[in-house]
């Protein structure tokens, strides 16, 4: 069974290694773990995952491979221990609902009155209190009500079961899924470099246990909090093509301003001009001249454009080929001189990258940042990060 696991992982592009897989025969051979689903599902996690973006997938596998173990019990060929069960009621059920059980008759009797109902049950059965089924108050099945219930596939509507065995608790951490801010988050902690800053208004533990230990009095240490150091430049484009992304567009903006605190951001159309701005209702009155953003944030600024890279190539390689006023210098030059002030930038597009070969202007914006253009997934995310810890 566990190299069927091991094949399976493979075929699900999670690169698990023979040697991982002997990792895990070792640890079960040594007992690290109690033998409870629970914790080999966590201990095998741990062995095979070593990226975020792969722990549905593994999810996925590992329910494919083990359900047979998870559903069929109370037959000869697949019988869950009584042991797994017991442990699964003491983590889940309180002392009033395990009171409650005993009511029942012992956990003994419930588990045999499950085998034996699903060896009598014929066909399906909805509501009711007895059968094994949908929707009622037996202690079996699914989406029904019963606090000391064992369910059975489907889905819970009470989250009162005693084990939810197809539970994916990673659902929407997938590398090939567009993005949602939790995801988002995750994929920016990559661009990360801390450093103490500030005032010393943090008790150093270590320091202080250090420092007592050796001069034989309270010696309290105080440092300054540790935080993200990595400043952070984020150009926005907004309007036109971009109305399809505005929601996504908004949630790498509010997970941008939660990971970066050193975070300053710009609003432009299609392409970056001499002009930017901070307020879409004050496009055109309240604008902030380029150079000055140039000249006031320093080169070891991180640069990072959002957008679809969709428009006339003239708005790109022309001058005045913008669609909203005069611009006396190409957007190609302005791009030149942002990528030559700030190293290390990258090019977020949210079109997914199938499709960008179908537009020249994604293709020549894409050749301007010198292939630095990503699609906004999360292992796109991850790698216009990785992009970026590379240019210092």
């Amino acid at each position: 069974m566990f190299l069927n696991f091991l094949d399976e992982l493979r075929a699900a592009g999670i690169p698990a290694s023979m040697k991982e897989h002997l990792i895990l025969l070792e640890a079960l051979d040594r007992d690290v773990i109690d033998r409870t689903p629970e914790d080999f599902y966590y201990l095998s996690r741990a062995v095979y995952v070593k990226d975020e973006g792969l722990l549905d997938k593994f999810d996925q596998v590992f329910a494919k491979v083990f359900r047979g173990i998870a559903t069929t019990f109370g037959q000869a060929q697949a019988d869950i221990p009584a042991d797994w069960l017991k442990a699964v009621a003491e983590k889940y059920l309180s002392a009033e609902e395990m009171e409650a059980i005993k009511a029942l008759g012992s956990w003994d009797e419930i588990m045999e009155t499950l085998k034996k109902r699903l060896e009598e049950q014929q066909g399906r059965h909805q509501g009711g209190n007895k059968w094994v089924g949908t929707g009622g108050t037996s202690p079996y099945g699914n989406s029904g009500y019963n606090p000391e219930g064992v369910r059975i596939g489907g889905e819970s509507k009470h989250k009162r079961a005693l084990k939810v065995w197809d539970q994916r608790e990673f659902r929407n951490l997938d590398n090939t899924k567009e993005l949602g801010t939790r995801n988002i988050k995750i994929a920016l902690r990559r661009l990360r470099k801390f450093a103490r800053e500030g005032a010393a208004d943090e008790l150093d533990i270590d320091a202080t246990i250090d420092g007592t230990a050796r001069q034989g009095w309270l010696d309290v240490v105080m440092r300054a909090e540790r935080r993200n150091a990595v400043k952070l430049l984020l150009f926005l484009d907004v309007g036109g093509s971009m109305d399809p992304w505005v929601k996504l567009c908004e949630e790498l903006f509010s997970a941008a301003t939660t990971e970066f605190k050193n975070l300053e951001f710009f609003y432009f159309h299609n392409c970056p001009y001499e002009g930017v701005w901070k307020d879409n209702r004050r496009r055109f009155s309240e604008r902030t001249p380029m150079w000055d953003v140039l000249h006031k944030f320093g080169h070891d600024y991180k640069l990072v454009f959002v957008g679809d890279a969709s428009m006339s190539p003239y708005e790109i390689t022309h001058p005045g080929g913008s669609v909203e006023h005069f611009n006396e210098e190409s957007g190609a030059v302005w791009l030149h001189r942002m990528t030559t002030t700030y190293p290390a930038a990258v090019w977020l597009n949210p079109v997914p990258e199938e499709q960008w070969g179908y537009s020249q202007s994604v293709r020549i914006i894409k050749e301007l940042m010198t292939d630095r253009m990503y699609p906004l997934t999360l292992a796109g995310l991850d790698d216009g990060m990785r992009e970026l810890t590379r240019k210092r």
